[in-house]
């Protein structure tokens, strides 16, 4: 008889940020159930196919009941009062993980879960597809050393993350800043490329409007005022000590246009690049 199930314990809860408790996978007959239960950590179960139901408190004291089915997952908080079960007809298979650590909660409202809100939906197929594989990865490798195992948990909720169709980025003032950063080092590595602010909410998963917003009010400026000033600097240091060519050193700082380029340096700089170039190269008796 094939076994329908699969369920490992994880041999190591020392860790503070992250930490696994147990994990498994199952084809759940028809109307196979759980509960009514608490659970004393976080339980995420990713449905790979069929349907089923759950039905859970809210933080109102209401119960609800959702409908599920493939492609789809579920989080369970802790001392939340639920219960699910498979559909009669299709009945489905899914993955589970149970974890806790000081990252937990933070993770699960970047993926858009909480306890009001427990069902997760992917944004595109490949997404599924890679969530699929850090969980099967986790519940396939029992054996492998507890660090092995908690460094795939980490690469599990950023596939959690990134595909999440309702991401919610946490309000605090670090995930803001780390946010900020990953900008500006986008920014950085990027800046010869002809990228645009869409490009940049893209990279980190936010939403434009939510980065522009706390960018400005970080940097006092905007975003997109922030990498033209970018750019045109960098322009600057190579008009002054390069021979390159007006045209040339647009073109590497993401201006293919030389008119658009021109334009945006002297909205910089007050003057048009070879002007620039004239009056600030170095030993020029009327630089200051």
């Amino acid at each position: 008889m094939q076994k329908n199930f699969k369920f490992d314990v994880f041999q190591d809860d020392k860790n503070i940020d992250l930490t696994l408790f147990q994990y498994g996978w199952e084809e759940c007959a028809p109307l196979h159930s759980y509960g009514p239960a608490k659970r004393n950590h976080y339980l995420f179960h990713y449905i790979f196919a069929g349907k089923g139901y759950l039905s859970s408190n809210n933080s109102s004291g209401e119960t609800r009941l959702y409908r599920l089915e493939g492609g789809q997952g579920f989080l369970i908080c802790p001392g939340q009062v639920n219960t699910y079960y498979a559909d009669k007809q299709t009945p489905w298979e899914y993955a589970w993980i149970e974890f806790d650590g000081m990252k937990a909660l933070e993770f699960m409202e970047f993926a858009g879960l909480d306890f009001d809100h427990p069902v997760y939906r992917t944004k595109k197929r490949e997404h599924y597809d890679a969530i699929r594989e850090e969980i099967m990865y986790i519940v396939d490798n029992p054996l492998r050393s507890p660090i092995h195992q908690i460094g795939h948990l980490y690469l599990f909720f950023d596939s959690l993350i990134r595909g999440s169709a309702a991401p919610k980025p946490p309000a605090s003032g670090k995930m803001k800043n780390s946010y900020i950063k990953e900008a500006v080092s986008f920014i950085e590595q990027n800046y010869a490329s002809p990228i645009t602010v869409e490009d940049i909410a893209a990279f980190c998963n936010l939403n434009r409007n939510y980065l522009n917003r706390i960018f400005k009010e970080d940097r006092h400026q905007t975003l997109q005022h922030f990498l033209m000033y970018y750019r045109m600097n960098r322009a600057a240091e190579l008009l002054r000590f390069s021979s390159q060519s007006v045209n040339e050193i647009g073109k590497q700082c993401g201006y293919p246009n030389q008119l658009h380029f021109s334009r945006a340096f002297k909205s910089i700089f007050g003057s048009a690049p070879s002007h620039w170039r004239e009056k600030n190269r170095p030993g020029n008796p009327d630089e200051a």
